[in-house]
């Protein structure tokens, strides 16, 4: 289940990828199968065993195209442990809303991008999570949880704070907001309330078989209700003539 929208994402063969605070690596398998050179990035090492090992078991089965590379690294998103200008691509999908300093984490978005590059900021959207925290201490006051609601102006902000040129933007998942609002109101960890796995089902069988009526409902529900707010930004180019002072990384 990709958020961003690739389509809107230049990614393929010979782009050099970041997918920022990857989690279980959906958007970095997405950028491997494009043919691109992916580094996945996180602090959970468990979550970077398995990512890891799904890179290796797609290359094994010729899943990837000739040329692709996949990687993935520890790392801190407010001190990444790379050269300025690192990365065609960077991906943050649902991760700023985890960090205290995330102003400093965009700074570093800007930074490893090369002149010209596109970061894809995903967080959840305004309404569905403030929904979520009225329903829910359990939702977000936990170890790693949420930290803040943005709204879409705070995030093109801050973005724009780090040297990001703004465009466009959307929201996607919609029919998973009820979902989440169902788990607060019925216990977040009751994941065998009849409610909540009925409803789970329900989303499994969609993201298996797309059906055409729940992917209209889907995109239809999205603007008012989508549970996540992408955004993209641009860095901006370097005046010409002005010499590249980065390295590249090597994945």
């Amino acid at each position: 289940m990709l958020t961003v929208d690739f389509s809107q994402l230049p990614v393929g063969p010979g782009s050099r990828v970041l997918d920022l605070g990857c989690g279980a690596g959906r958007h970095a398998f997405e950028v491997f199968r494009r043919g691109a050179h992916v580094l996945a990035l996180d602090t959970d090492l468990g979550e970077l065993r398995q990512v890891s090992a799904m890179f290796a078991a797609m290359a094994e089965s010729g899943e990837v195209p000739e040329g692709a590379t996949a990687a993935t690294a520890a790392g801190d998103a407010t001190c990444m442990p790379f050269d300025d200008g690192s990365f065609d691509v960077v991906i943050a999908a649902e991760v700023l809303e985890h960090i205290p300093s995330d102003q400093v984490a965009m700074r570093e978005i800007a930074r490893v991008l090369r002149p010209g590059g596109i970061a894809a900021v995903t967080v959840p959207a305004w309404l569905p999570e403030r929904v979520c925290w009225l329903l829910s201490d359990d939702y977000h006051n936990t170890p790693g949880g949420h930290v803040r609601i943005f709204t879409r102006h705070e995030v093109e902000v801050k973005l724009a704070r780090a040297g990001l040129l703004i465009g466009g933007h959307h929201h996607a998942h919609a029919l998973h907001s009820p979902y989440w609002w169902l788990k607060c109101a019925v216990g977040v960890h009751d994941d065998a309330h009849p409610l909540a796995s009925t409803y789970h089902k329900l989303l499994v069988w969609d993201i298996m078989r797309k059906p055409a009526i729940t992917q209209w409902a889907d995109k239809a529900l999205n603007p008012l209700i989508g549970k996540s707010l992408v955004v993209y930004a641009t860095k901006h180019s370097r005046p010409a003539g002005q010499p590249r002072q980065a390295r590249d990384v090597h994945v």
